[in-house]
């Protein structure tokens, strides 16, 4: 008789893809139904988790719609839970413009009014990264280990 393989638990994929409108409206909307959806999926308004969730996903989606707008396309958010990770990824249709690299962000200016997004995914973000997205543009991923 040979033993029996050793059993794991199934692993829930939970998965929210919708597309914005390029405006700060749309950015607006996309932390509003993040925070929704993390919610109906057991992580409660006001945890540790969906805050740092939603303020990934409103700088994201800010940076897609300032920095990746091509007129008449949308940006794209999707959330991935599974049981130890939260992944967010927020497409754009603007491959030219790609931000650098984990680890390599640089300080703005003394003085500058903006340039502190991605100091802010580095910190918050236990990975992220930038990939491409086919046909067209980029795609930043960030991703939040989970409390076991």
């Amino acid at each position: 008789m040979t033993p029996s393989p050793a059993r794991q638990a199934p692993v829930t994929v939970r998965v929210f893809v919708q597309r914005f409108s390029a405006t700060p409206r749309g950015a607006r909307l996309a932390r509003h139904l993040a925070a929704h959806r993390l919610d109906a999926w057991g992580i409660p308004y006001d945890s540790d988790a969906s805050d740092t969730a939603a303020l990934l996903v409103a700088e994201l989606a800010a940076n897609a719609v300032t920095h990746g707008r091509v007129p008449g396309r949308d940006f794209e958010v999707r959330l991935s839970l599974d049981a130890y990770v939260l992944r967010i990824d927020v497409s754009d249709p603007r491959g030219e413009r790609r931000p650098v690299g984990p680890g390599t962000v640089p300080s703005p200016p003394a003085g500058a009014d903006g340039g502190r997004g991605l100091l802010l995914v580095e910190a918050l973000a236990d990975r992220w990264a930038v990939l491409d997205r086919l046909p067209v543009g980029k795609t930043v991923r960030a991703e939040l280990d989970l409390p076991r």
